[in-house]
């Protein structure tokens, strides 16, 4: 939402559609309109043409408003199958429809809207924290550029929230600061235990951040004694 606020104000002119996909599906599955865009910030809209979607439980019922569920898709445009993994294969289509791997809510007017991969959904203690609403709570912050939250090893909460911080070019923030910014609007099992300032975050061709080499690089964080106390 904040980077749409932004984009608004330097770019008035320009009209932003927000497409959601994957490659398997080739790769567009749902958008949202720009009408719509601060009407239903960070939605990623409604199915396209072609393309049935739904946001779907354990036993592949359709979540309730509000609740989180798996996206999974049907669609002419989807694949047939992964080349030569047949196992693969039939657990992405388990139901006759494929699991998207993303997880995800839908509104009372079917607007989908996701919350996290499934796989970076971090546990921390008996709860379930998703990394995209603490990562929104972070870019309110004018200082930061770019950040990613993950789920780092931890003894006592067995997965810890972290988060991985770019300052913004010519302005400074404290591990600190940031950490009393998320205690304003998170619960408190929600903010990081530690932050970590870098310089740039590691990022495939296509500009996404991997989530999984910041993992690897700092899974000894709480270990090593290195993370910040205070942010604890």
């Amino acid at each position: 939402m904040e980077v749409l606020r932004e984009l608004n104000e330097r770019l008035p002119n320009v009209r932003f559609w927000n497409l959601y996909g994957q490659t398997e599906i080739a790769p567009l599955a749902t958008a949202l309109q720009p009408g719509d865009a601060m009407r239903k910030p960070g939605s990623v809209g409604t199915p396209t043409l072609n393309v049935e979607t739904r946001v779907v439980d354990a036993e592949m019922h359709d979540v309730a408003p509000g609740e989180v569920g798996e996206i999974v898709h049907r669609s002419p445009q989807l694949l047939n199958g992964y080349y030569r993994d047949e196992e693969r294969t039939a657990e992405a289509f388990v139901g006759g429809w494929f699991h998207s791997g993303d997880l995800a809510v839908v509104d009372e007017e079917g607007y989908i809207t996701v919350v996290d991969r499934k796989k970076d959904m971090i546990k921390t203690g008996a709860e379930n924290v998703a990394t995209r609403q603490v990562e929104d709570v972070l870019y309110m912050l004018p200082a930061v550029a770019e950040a990613a939250v993950i789920g780092l090893p931890h003894p006592r909460w067995v997965e810890a929230v972290t988060a991985v911080v770019v300052p913004r070019a010519g302005q400074t923030v404290s591990e600190d600061a940031i950490v009393a910014h998320c205690r304003q609007h998170l619960a408190g099992f929600k903010v990081p235990k530690a932050v970590v300032l870098v310089e740039s975050l590691p990022k495939n061709p296509s500009g996404k951040i991997l989530k999984r080499a910041l993992r690897t690089g700092l899974a000894e964080l709480y270990t090593s004694g290195t993370a910040n106390p205070g942010a604890g």
